[in-house]
């Protein structure tokens, strides 16, 4: 496959620049309004548009099944039929010539990058896919570029057997019924099964519901209060990773169902029915985690103070309503980013949101930290996913006369680092207008 990958790759690439369709629709001031509503943007843009909203003007939208289709499109199918069927976008860096204005019709047009690879990721085996896409005015002027590229994986086997010499030598066993529990474990999530039509609780999870026997089921994410309804104190026999003795308890979660875990953080002695407990995550080596239980009062191991939010923060709460308005309002119409259930169903936490918004957010970012500017490029590289429920910092910091350094964080971690180019002006100008 590699040798039939690179030659695709090789022959796509020597192929050039592939013309494309005029964009579907001019610049107008209905979708640069639909846009800045839904981002919050509050720069005046009723001569021109926001330039990180370029791709925009060439997304098919409901369309996409009719339009043609990526360079991309020959190396991307072969990785899928080879088994590389995990996909995540990893950088996007836009060049802006000039702003374009309100009424202009554009045509984008794409060129192959290049592949690399086979290389080693946190995510697995994998190959990076580069592309281009240009867009050019009526008298065949480049007005902007864009660089996109994604990592196509092999996903790795989920909980395989440890490896010789392990710390926890026993694995649950996972199954159907039970694999949306351990994927909520290690997103740090404790998941409760849900009927999916009469809304009951269970756990164990199971096929079936009890109370009405639908199969159709979904889960909740329990808040990680309980109290303990039963336990055992375990002595005898010994227990391969632990270490007599210890609370095995049966705990009733505050959404009425009951689980069953260790008790730590206290002597057994002092544990007691109807103790208030809450949810803590136990790594017990490089592959597992299990979710525990301490006393609801005992406080967090030296836990670090939190940094005082920089005033000049931009905080935006990413409500699931503000995911779905904003990948709308970028006409991406991808299912992870709008419907709950389908992006579960891919192994995500949740909907997230959408690379246009992360590059749209990016220039609100940047044109604050610096106000009468304009901007020349944008270079983003993604980190972990923004879900529904988070919140997105980011922070913008002088780097240059002329750069900025933008970085945008959410619980997990940084979800996107960018370098940001400014120039004077990058809008029309009255004399432009008059011609």
């Amino acid at each position: 496959m590699h040798d039939e990958l690179t030659a695709l790759a090789e022959r796509l690439a020597a192929a050039g620049e592939r013309p494309g369709a005029p964009c579907p629709d001019p610049v107008n001031a209905a979708m640069i309004r639909n846009w800045t509503q839904a981002l919050g943007d509050p720069g005046d843009w009723s001569r021109c548009a926001p330039p990180a909203m370029i791709q925009v003007w060439s997304m098919q939208g409901l369309a996409a099944a009719d339009a043609a289709g990526s360079v991309a499109d020959g190396p991307l199918r072969l990785l899928n039929e080879h088994g590389y069927t995990g996909v995540v976008a990893t950088n996007c860096e836009q060049t802006y010539d000039r702003y374009v204005r309100v009424g202009e019709r554009l045509r984008s047009s794409m060129r192959f990058g290049g592949v690399a690879g086979p290389k080693k990721t946190a995510m697995g085996e994998g190959y990076f896919v580069t592309w281009y896409q240009s867009w050019y005015d009526a008298a065949g002027e480049r007005v902007a570029e864009m660089l996109f590229r994604v990592l196509k994986f092999k996903p790795r086997a989920r909980r395989a057997a440890p490896s010789a010499g392990g710390r926890y030598p026993l694995r649950p066993a996972i199954g159907p019924d039970t694999r949306f529990f351990w994927d909520g474990v290690d997103a740090g999530e404790l998941r409760v099964q849900r009927c999916a039509d009469c809304g009951t609780l269970r756990h164990p999870p199971g096929p079936m519901c009890p109370a009405c026997h639908s199969v159709k089921r979904d889960f909740v994410v329990a808040s990680g209060r309980g109290t303990v309804h039963s336990y055992v104190v375990h002595h005898h026999p010994p227990v391969p990773g632990r270490t007599p003795p210890y609370v095995v308890a049966v705990v009733e979660l505050a959404e009425g169902v009951r689980i069953v875990g260790n008790v730590n953080g206290c002597d057994p002695a002092d544990v007691t029915v109807g103790m208030p407990v809450r949810l803590v995550f136990e790594r017990m080596d490089d592959e597992l985690t299990l979710p525990q239980w301490v006393p609801a009062d005992l406080p967090d191991p030296d836990p670090d103070p939190a940094p005082e939010p920089r005033a000049d923060a931009l905080a935006v709460p990413l409500t699931p309503t503000f995911v779905i308005a904003t990948a709308l309002a970028t006409r991406d119409f991808t299912p992870v980013h709008h419907d709950t259930a389908l992006a579960r169903a891919q192994g995500s936490k949740d909907i997230f949101l959408n690379i246009l918004t992360t590059m749209g957010l990016v220039q609100r970012c940047a044109l604050a930290a610096a106000p009468g500017a304009a901007l020349r490029s944008i270079a983003v590289r993604l980190g972990v996913p923004a879900y529904a429920g988070d919140t997105l910092t980011l922070t913008a910091d002088r780097t240059g006369p002329d750069t900025l350094a933008v970085r945008g964080a959410v619980s997990l971690g940084d979800h996107v680092t960018a370098t940001v180019h400014l120039t004077a002006s990058g809008g029309p100008t009255d004399e432009e207008d008059a011609r």
